[in-house]
């Protein structure tokens, strides 16, 4: 189906690169990173190939593909913490020193450990909002929650990268 094809080619286009850094900072490395941005783009062609052209046309690019690329991680990762290294794959600054570089390098790790060790809920919506700058109704509809349990998500996430407990429990 050409037309499909078409509109593959742009989905991959534009939103390649916001995939695998989505990957980058749910798995914590390229490798994984890698397949888990194939992964969700050969599922979206496949969804793609069965949709209506009406759908087609109406579809939330953005959001459905994050949804697809989450659910591609949570499948992969099933009981294991997964360890994240970047948030969200850039290079450091190439006009800044080596020590500038080095001492970036160091905060991005920490809170990659940081994030890495949140709950799967507060993780995903944290990344999803804040590295991947998703709108809170665009985390939503990737997620498959209600706004409001995102914002939570979100809010309690935060608050325990901060070193604030707020009482609530783990996953």
């Amino acid at each position: 189906m050409e037309g499909t094809d078409r509109v593959f080619e742009r989905l991959v286009r534009d939103h390649q690169d916001r995939i695998f850094a989505l990957g980058l900072a749910l798995t914590g490395n390229r490798h994984d990173a890698e397949e888990v941005a194939q992964d969700t783009f050969l599922r979206a062609y496949r969804a793609l190939c069965g949709y209506p052209a009406e759908r087609v046309r109406e579809l939330k690019a953005k959001p459905w593909l994050h949804r697809i690329a989450v659910n591609v991680v949570r499948n992969r990762v099933r009981g294991v913490r997964p360890r994240l290294v970047e948030l969200n794959g850039s290079e450091p600054d190439a006009r800044t020193g080596p020590e500038e570089d080095a001492m970036r390098r160091i905060e991005i790790d920490e809170l990659a450990t940081r994030v890495a060790a949140l709950p799967a809920r507060y993780r995903e919506a944290v990344v999803l909002r804040h590295v991947q700058d998703l709108s809170y109704a665009e985390v939503a509809e990737a997620l498959g929650q209600p706004v409001g349990t995102v914002k939570a998500n979100v809010h309690r996430g935060l608050k325990m990268l901060r070193g604030e407990n707020d009482g609530h429990g783990d996953d």
